[in-house]
């Protein structure tokens, strides 16, 4: 198999993943090639398939992201499909999710033009469509008005925006990344997300602190449901990395589901999991 791994120049040298990956992929039999996704000179049919692994400045560039997808889309095969990238790059999918039954984190929408309802307790502003924590900004009770700012910058931009209630556990117990390799759970990690004032955020994504996890029963399940939703409405995906929060009452939450470009935690994870990634990247059975 010819493989093409999509990334980005500003992410040269930053992904993490990237290294064990290839080995991993190169032991499987794969020939891979490192791509910038915006390379006018790659020659994307040549590849059997293309896998979008660091494209982490697609929000800043949008429509020529979409336009390369589909430019792409008829001649290779994308992973995960462009199907999947295009409803995961907006977070109104919490919707579906919710609708399918998964436990998601409350959510309100504010649509440019509308007013957003900012609770009376501690929330997040982000944008419906981003990466990496950049424009996501936490808020107190009495931040209202900073945050109701942060939410007209949005929209200026015309951007739709979320509103989170701040989970009290995640300051004691952080946030956990679960991660799926072609459905099945594979590994976890802790992180701990430095979210700057205001959102505002000069580099591709905001720093984060990760441990290993061994994630428990009540973990994989919640996050086998976000899973199992995805693959109910496009098939089962490639990789997959479901964030979840502890509720107050004890269960979890899905804070997101990444489909598109998440990091996957390789440095955190066993020897087998840059292996089970391969083996679904190539289409072997694990």
């Amino acid at each position: 198999m010819r493989l093409a791994w999509a990334t980005t120049a500003q992410a040269r040298g930053d992904d993490v993943d990237e290294p064990p990956a290839l080995a991993a992929l190169a032991a499987a039999g794969a020939q891979v090639d490192v791509l910038e996704w915006d390379d006018p000179d790659a020659r994307w049919g040549s590849y059997d398939r293309v896998a979008l692994r660091s494209v982490w400045d697609y929000p800043q560039r949008l429509p020529e992201f979409l336009a390369w997808l589909d430019a792409i889309e008829p001649v290779t095969d994308v992973v995960n499909p462009a199907a999947v990238v295009r409803w995961n790059l907006d977070k109104h999918y919490l919707r579906d999710l919710a609708a399918a039954g998964v436990a998601c984190i409350p959510t309100a929408f504010a649509e440019p033009g509308e007013a957003a309802e900012l609770p009376d307790r501690e929330f997040v502003v982000k944008p419906a469509i981003g990466a990496g924590s950049r424009d996501v900004g936490a808020y107190r009770p009495g931040e209202r008005a900073e945050a109701a700012a942060h939410v007209a910058r949005l929209h200026e931009r015309g951007e739709s925006v979320l509103v989170q209630p701040r989970i009290a556990t995640v300051a004691e117990h952080g946030e956990w990344g679960l991660v799926f390799f072609a459905g099945r759970y594979s590994h976890a990690a802790n992180k701990r997300v430095e979210l700057a004032p205001a959102g505002a955020l000069d580099e591709l994504y905001a720093a984060e602190t990760l441990a290993a996890h061994d994630a428990d029963p009540a973990q994989v399940a919640a996050g086998r449901a976000a899973v199992d939703a995805v693959a109910a409405r496009f098939g089962v995906p490639a990789y997959a990395r479901v964030d979840l929060v502890r509720a107050e009452d004890g269960g979890y939450l899905v804070l997101e589901v990444e489909l598109i470009e998440p990091s996957l935690f390789l440095p955190q994870a066993g020897p087998l999991a840059p292996v089970r990634l391969a083996e679904a990247l190539v289409g072997a059975a694990i």
